[in-house]
């Protein structure tokens, strides 16, 4: 593979001639980080090595001050706060939320607001979306002047808040949020994030300063919130921003895509006027290469638009098969909000199962040890082991074109020479980073020893799918047989999706579609159906 727009999109094929970003970046490393005790390890190190003048910015979905990013401390406030107290340019973009009555976070991200401004930092709440819309980025973006080898950014899914500090073990986080008692008091999360240097973290750190300097409007959307928020001086101004810095020095063999989603919306966002779709765009020009493989890990996988992609890419080629791992059950459990993610998870399945039959399409979900549902939460994307991407947007309508989402796609320059070298066929051969991407994950998921020792059973796409179908029909022939004997291994178990009466499918269909999984296109290209 000579050329990387094979895969990659062109600056054209972004469609956002205001994006003010490269194509991709050469020279970078990316390092994916599985579970929240990793990605928050990782955080409070680097933050801690801060000084004078240095930089940390972040954006967030979510953001609790008082959860522990390690089991004795810091939380989140007290590692922003004492940077600022250091000298550190501690600066947030959160969004401000809807109410916590509708399982969501306004106080949560309030509270993360006021306790970093009192020690110095700078935190607004930004509600610059569309009609029940958010922010769903979650970036940390770390800039050392003085010594630009320490840059460093995190990019993913996992927010700075409560439930996400768990581990391969899948016990939960001891400051869980409330979700469905399936999940049990310490809901267990899988959840992923990527630690990015090089030339990649300036990217990122456009990617806020566009956020931060385009006009607010706080006033926008929910008036109601804005006198809350001006009653408790909350930020709502954006102060300057100093200087850009020169990108981050070469450090690695990795290409990196900064992909994003923006709605349309009225006033327009100055860097994408009439918003923007890469991740969208990205994802399709990367899924039809697809030849032997595409494995996802998702959090909803609901809408039938995204799905086609998958399903034309099953239809054209007779090889691929689809490995899908998403939640056993939403995370709030009652009929509003659980049935009309049924609605769009069965469309979303039954549409793949048609255009490539049971025996190439498989979905799993999975559980710990004891038995007890994961919450899977990550958003990772690898395909022929070539090209791999872990963002925040899931797959669905919504993520791809109305909240605002950051992914990062990782084409690596070095081959892989485990057999099969080629997956796809195509002469692309396989790429280290997501071979090891997919292998990281199948270890945990399968069970298999952690040093590698069994990659045997998952390195080649055929014996990788062979293996995942017989460990997961093995460990539900096990729960239905009364648990009897020793529990096989392997954490998957094949997903059946809900049966849903026709009654309600016609209630539950128009709320999956106008609340749940809304549209955030211009008008011309939902009419086109196209991104």
């Amino acid at each position: 593979m000579d050329d990387p727009s094979e895969w990659l999109l062109t600056s054209e094929e972004r469609g956002n001639p205001a994006s003010g970003l490269p194509a991709w970046t050469e020279g970078n490393l990316v390092r994916p980080l599985v579970h929240g005790v990793t990605y928050f390890d990782r955080l409070v190190e680097e933050v801690e090595k801060l000084g004078e003048g240095d930089r940390v910015w972040f954006t967030d979905w979510r953001g609790d001050p008082d959860e522990r990013l390690r089991p004795d401390g810091p939380t989140v406030d007290e590692l922003f706060s004492a940077a600022s107290h250091r000298g550190v340019d501690v600066r947030g973009l959160v969004w401000r939320s809807h109410a916590d009555a509708m399982s969501f976070s306004a106080e949560e991200n309030r509270s993360l607001d006021v306790e970093i401004e009192e020690d110095g930092g700078k935190v607004i709440l930004d509600q610059r979306v569309r009609r029940a819309g958010s922010h769903h980025q979650k970036i940390v973006v770390i800039r050392c002047p003085a010594d630009p080898s320490r840059d460093v950014a995190f990019a993913g899914g996992i927010d700075l808040c409560h439930s996400r500090r768990d581990d391969a073990e899948h016990g939960g986080d001891p400051q869980a949020v409330s979700m469905s008692d399936a999940y049990g008091p310490t809901p267990p999360w899988h959840d992923i994030q990527a630690e990015i240097r090089g030339p990649a973290v300036a990217v990122l750190e456009t990617v806020f300063r566009q956020r931060w300097a385009d006009p607010t409007n706080p006033d926008s959307g929910n008036p109601i919130s804005y006198v809350i928020d001006r009653l408790r001086r909350a930020r709502l101004d954006a102060d300057p921003l100093p200087p850009e810095l020169p990108a981050s020095p070469p450090c690695g063999p990795h290409l990196v895509q900064t992909l994003r989603s923006y709605p349309k919306i009225r006033p327009p966002y100055d860097f994408a006027p009439d918003g923007e779709r890469s991740i969208a765009r990205g994802y399709s020009k990367a899924v039809k290469r697809a030849r032997r493989l595409i494995y996802l890990e998702d959090q909803y996988l609901w809408s039938a638009e995204v799905a086609q992609l998958f399903a034309d890419a099953l239809e054209a080629n007779p090889d691929l098969h689809l490995v899908v791992v998403v939640p056993r059950l939403p995370d709030q459990s009652g009929s509003f909000n659980a049935t009309p993610q049924y609605i769009g998870r069965r469309q979303a399945i039954d549409l793949c199962v048609k255009a490539g039959g049971e025996e190439r399409v498989h979905v799993f979900d999975v559980e710990n040890h004891a038995g007890t549902p994961v919450y899977v939460h990550a958003k990772v994307c690898v395909v022929d082991d070539v090209w791999a991407s872990i963002g925040s947007d899931n797959f669905n309508r919504r993520s791809w074109t109305h909240d605002s989402e950051l992914s990062t796609a990782v084409l690596d320059t070095a081959r892989d020479p485990r057999e099969p070298t080629d997956p796809g066929g195509a002469g692309d051969g396989a790429r280290i980073f997501a071979r090891d991407l997919r292998l990281e994950l199948a270890r945990e998921h399968l069970d298999l020893a952690p040093d590698g020792s069994e990659d045997h059973l998952a390195v080649d796409p055929g014996r990788f799918v062979a293996t995942l179908e017989s460990r997961a029909e093995a460990l539900a022939d096990w729960h239905d047989g009364g648990r009897r004997g020793p529990r096989p291994p392997g954490r998957l178990r094949p997903h059946r999706p809900e049966k849903l009466s026709r009654f309600t499918r016609l209630w539950a269909t128009p709320v999956y579609r106008l609340l749940v999984d809304p549209d955030g296109r211009p008008l011309r290209l939902r009419i086109r159906k196209e991104f």
